[in-house]
């Protein structure tokens, strides 16, 4: 039985979306328990008659971290929160991922407070996994956690989505990782990239150089590396232009009756480009690099968006890849450090 504690305070809509979210992925997945977690009299009202579910358990959590609220206001003032409380059954091992549509900051710094870090990673990233060319899917990380990072981050970065990618296709044992930049050349961007793209390089990763923005979609890499700040806005430009691409079409084929003649005959394509590039399909990220799995919801979900984040934490689960990604960054950390004594100048004795 897979167990997973849902922060049913978070996000934009709070109980509206996250109940009816996770009793549709009741009915769907009957090898799940499911931990509710915020103020139990809300709670058990939204729950309605399901409220005695035999895979449903109920905790109490007096708090609730805003939307906008400061992250280590949250985590020092708010120890009672849903967040933080369902964060803390995945450190307990009550249930075996947390699922959060709340704050992305608090989330991220409760979770790193609470969790901790996997030894040799600074700093966890925000990865999700994005459509790519032939039905394929690309990591993408940082998305969000880490504004400013070192070479040495974007490196710990690359281990981590390498590790991630690997243990959810275990076919593909060497992803492909591309690191973001301006241009494809080894001469363009800025110093940290620079210095990032050489230590790729003297890795033991399947790294294939610098990538451009396109790279997530076009099925060249598997993983694709950026600092919070870059990701981001990468991230965001593509939920932008989904959402616009979208609209003009709906626009066009309304335009006349022409037009929506045209829309009928097309319907079964419409749908399936609806279906392929549906952003509710992608809701879910992964904060990677935690002693724990949690999951990161689009504040802004609806109920079928939070299905897809819980089912993106089933998957993690099932998959067994918090183990395999722990013992894969161990090793590749050790060969990073053997790497490196290995091309470090020898040193004679002083004169």
């Amino acid at each position: 039985m897979i167990t997973l504690a849902i922060d049913a305070m978070g996000g934009d809509a709070g109980l509206t979306v996250t109940i009816p979210a996770a009793l549709a992925f009741l009915q769907e997945k009957s090898d799940v328990k499911l931990i509710l977690v915020g103020n139990e009299e809300a709670v058990r009202g939204a729950l309605g008659e399901h409220a005695s579910h035999d895979r449903l358990q109920i905790i109490h959590a007096s708090e609730v971290v805003g939307m906008d609220e400061a992250p280590q206001s949250a985590l020092k003032n708010k120890k009672d929160s849903s967040m933080r409380v369902a964060i803390g059954q995945v450190k307990e091992g009550a249930a075996q991922a947390a699922v959060s549509a709340g704050n992305t900051g608090a989330l991220m710094a409760t979770a790193r407070f609470v969790l901790k870090t996997l030894p040799g990673i600074d700093r966890p990233a925000i990865a999700k996994f994005m459509p790519s060319k032939g039905g394929g899917l690309a990591l993408m990380l940082d998305l969000g956690a880490n504004v400013d990072c070192s070479a040495a981050q974007l490196l710990q970065f690359a281990v981590m989505g390498g590790e991630l990618f690997g243990a959810m296709y275990p076919r593909n044992s060497q992803p492909r990782i591309g690191l973001l930049n301006v241009g494809t050349e080894d001469i363009k961007g800025g110093s940290v990239i620079k210095e990032a793209h050489h230590l790729l390089q003297q890795s033991p990763l399947n790294f294939v150089g610098n990538v451009e923005g396109n790279a997530v979609f076009s099925g060249e890499v598997d993983v694709v590396v950026a600092d919070g700040f870059t990701g981001n806005a990468v991230l965001k430009a593509i939920e932008g232009a989904v959402k616009f691409i979208g609209g003009i079409i709906r626009e066009e084929f309304s335009r006349n009756w022409l037009n929506k003649l045209a829309a009928l005959l097309a319907l079964p394509t419409l749908r399936g480009f609806k279906n392929r590039l549906d952003p509710r399909k992608f809701n879910g990220a992964i904060f990677l690099g935690l002693r724990g799995i949690v999951i990161k919801s689009h504040g802004g979900a609806d109920v079928e968006a939070f299905k897809y984040a819980l089912l993106e934490a089933y998957h993690e689960v099932e998959s067994g890849s918090m183990a395999k990604i722990e013992q894969g960054i161990a090793t590749q950390m050790a060969r990073l450090a053997a790497a490196a004594e290995q091309t470090q100048p020898a040193t004679g004795p002083a004169e």
